[in-house]
């Protein structure tokens, strides 16, 4: 069935060759051209297209590489001043070079499904078929599906207890892109407890306790080192200018559609009071520009205070600073410690999410596929799965906005919602005497409770609002941007809803319960990491 699904979802994959492509499409055919054209000291400066080159030298390694086949499709394509070519066959070209990375994705979901007994098929299921993979990369268009393969590779190697080959693997990650500092905090404290603080055992006494071993730090250091000498090397005399180039922090504190996180809501309670008080006889200051004009530029509040990136750098670092220190005394128990970190990344990304600097919509990946592995591990984490992954897949709906994609989107995510709904419960399902069952309730979804269904079936009420009702009523040019600003809104909610109880959860989660995790699913694992 492995062969079936993936050919089935690749099959999907070139049926959308032919779809709308946003401005990241010319994004990467330029960075192919200036890879291709100019020599590496030149590669960071080039400022040719608007669109330069802003991601680490592992992936611009990987468009010099590409432009050589590219050349092959047109090489017209490859030409520095053809801003905006997207010939039949550059189009081919970009999206099967997507579909073609894509195996490093399968394969890397194959091997994390591996580490599991109860559920297995179900959790590639959900990784290959993940609807905001084929939205972003497929439709939209990036090379997210291959990243996050490596991201999947490291996480199993964690796992397995192959801490050195894990380490390896983030660290050509974040040579790839840079967006998976995210989460770094989690693998530098969990690869430290578990793997520089080696467990010996007084025969005497029979009391466990915890040596440095120097020798493991030094093997992660050369590791990470290596990779970074490697990355970096070459444009050793040019750091400053890629840093200034991988970090640009006048973007603005919000990308031009606001990602749904915490400063979407801030910003939306910054709109209303800056409406609500001169009502109120409260003078306000008038601003000629406006945070929801669609542009990607730095604004200031008008009645909140004015945030600057490190008051974001500031309140991410304070709400990771407990899910880590939990993590460093789960780190002793071996029998939770591979699934307590999986589940910290999970926290870590969406604390980043929350309260980072023009944090991207795109980025809730980064904890809907975590996640999806997670799902079957424990009832809370596939129950905060089946309340996030609605929420976290809506919320990308924007990215496609013409409305002949609708159907295409509401499609992927109805089937991918009702594969999770229909199959996460039972892995759950605790037998009963009864002959009849428990009514769960006319409007109750599987797993959640009637507050968070009512909030998911919201999701139609919104769509329908957005695509039809906004339009009928004549908004759509007086208030080009509520239908954005409401989708932020309301999926912010949800998603600050999900990190508050995952938070909880994960600080509170109690180990003695570590052998009722549902399934058993890594049981053998945690014997080979003893």
């Amino acid at each position: 069935m492995i062969f079936q699904i993936v050919l089935i979802v690749s099959t999907i994959k070139c049926l959308f060759i032919p779809l709308y492509h946003s401005t990241d499409f010319e994004v990467h055919r330029n960075w192919l051209a200036i890879t291709h054209n100019l020599s590496i000291n030149e590669w960071y400066y080039d400022a040719t297209s608007e669109w330069t080159l802003d991601y680490p030298p592992f992936f611009a390694w990987l468009e010099y590489s590409l432009s050589f086949v590219a050349k092959l499709f047109d090489p017209r394509m490859l030409q520095l001043d053809n801003l905006n070519y997207a010939s039949d066959m550059t189009v081919i070209f970009q999206r099967l070079s997507v579909i073609v990375l894509d195996l490093v994705y399968i394969a890397s979901a194959k091997s994390c499904a591996n580490l599991i007994s109860d559920g297995k098929l179900l959790v590639f299921i959900l990784l290959v078929s993940n609807p905001g993979l084929l939205m972003v990369d497929h439709i939209h268009f990036q090379y997210n599906g291959f990243l996050y393969g490596f991201l999947l590779y490291s996480m199993s190697n964690m796992i397995r207890g192959n801490y050195v080959c894990a380490a390896l693997w983030f660290a050509v990650l974040l040579n790839l892109k840079h967006i998976y500092l995210y989460v770094a905090p989690v693998y530098v404290v969990h690869l430290l407890r578990a793997y520089c603080f080696t467990i010996s055992t007084n025969d005497g006494v029979h009391t466990p306790w915890y040596s440095f071993s120097f020798m493991n730090l030094l093997k992660l250091a050369i590791t990470v080192t290596t990779v970074f000498a490697l990355s970096f090397g070459p444009f050793l005399n040019h750091i400053p200018q890629i840093i200034s180039r991988l970090f640009p922090f006048k973007r603005g504190l919000c990308h031009a559609y606001w990602a749904p996180n915490f400063w979407a809501l801030y910003n939306f309670s910054d709109k209303v009071l800056q409406h609500a008080l001169p009502r109120a006889g409260i003078d306000v200051p008038k601003v000629e520009v406006s945070m929801t004009g669609g542009l990607v530029q730095e604004f200031d509040h008008v009645v909140l205070a004015s945030i600057k990136p490190i008051h974001t750098m500031a309140l991410t670092a304070i709400f990771m600073i407990p899910a880590l220190v939990k993590l460093w005394h789960l780190g002793a128990d071996r029998k939770y410690r591979t699934v307590s970190f999986v589940r910290c990344l999970v926290l870590c990304a969406t604390t980043s999410f929350m309260f980072s600097w023009h944090v991207h919509e795109k980025a809730i990946l980064l904890i809907l596929i975590p996640l999806s592995f997670l799902s079957v591990l424990g009832d809370v984490d596939g129950r905060l799965f089946l309340l996030l992954s609605p929420i976290g897949h809506y919320s990308l709906f924007p990215l496609l906005y013409p409305k002949s994609l609708l159907s295409i989107k509401i499609f992927m995510l109805l089937s991918h919602s009702a594969i999770a709904f229909g199959n996460i419960p039972r892995l759950y399902e605790q037998p009963v005497k009864p002959k009849k069952k428990p009514r769960r309730g006319f409007l109750r979804l599987p797993m959640l409770g009637l507050l968070e269904s009512l909030y998911v079936y919201g999701l139609i009420l919104l769509c329908v609002y957005e695509n039809f009702i906004h339009t009928i009523w004549g908004l759509d040019k007086t208030l080009p941007f509520l239908p954005l600003m409401m989708t932020s809104v309301y999926c912010a909610l949800g998603v600050a809803y999900f990190w508050v109880s995952y938070y909880y959860y994960f600080l509170y989660f109690n180990v003695s319960r570590v052998p009722m995790l549902g399934t058993g699913n890594l049981t053998q694992y945690a014997k080979k990491v003893n």
